[in-house]
């Protein structure tokens, strides 16, 4: 399964980077990959991304049922995720202290930081309607997806 999983992330890798290579549009490569993660992940309800503005994450570019539109830093998984700059895996969502439920049908979460310059810019959000979707494989392989990400963001912006 490992394996499986490892192939996965290196094929969506690839298709993330031939879709973001020749774009420089900060919103449109966002846009981009939330379509893909949303359409190529099984057990997916939400794929997308807030941008951080000021002491606030904004709703940016996503796939799934109308979300929460500002989210302040420190709240919830995915401004705990700004505060501490680490990638929150949340195995059950209604267990994490201060979670915002945005869609009442999200029982699990993975929201990673996006870096430029290193600051964090945005976080890219994934949740699943299953308890424990997410594991180190998927944390390790969706880290690679946005580092892969921030390497563009590098070049472009």
């Amino acid at each position: 399964m490992r394996e499986q999983k490892s192939e996965f992330y290196q094929l969506l890798q690839q298709q993330a980077l031939s879709l973001i290579e020749d774009e420089t549009d900060l919103i449109a490569n966002m846009a981009n990959l939330s379509a893909l993660l949303f359409n190529e992940m099984p057990d997916l309800n939400w794929s997308g991304f807030y941008i951080l503005r000021d002491d606030v994450l904004v709703l940016g570019p996503f796939q799934g049922k109308v979300a929460c539109v500002r989210i302040p830093v420190g709240k919830g998984v995915c401004g705990t995720a700004v505060a501490t700059g680490e990638i929150q895996l949340v195995k059950d969502v209604h267990e994490f202290p201060g979670h915002i439920a945005c869609d009442a049908a999200s029982n699990s979460e993975i929201v990673l930081p996006v870096r430029h310059n290193g600051k964090i810019i945005a976080v890219l959000d994934i949740d699943s309607p299953s308890l424990a979707r997410f594991d180190v494989d998927d944390q390790q392989g969706l880290a690679g997806l946005v580092q892969l990400f921030e390497q563009h963001l590098a070049r472009t912006l």
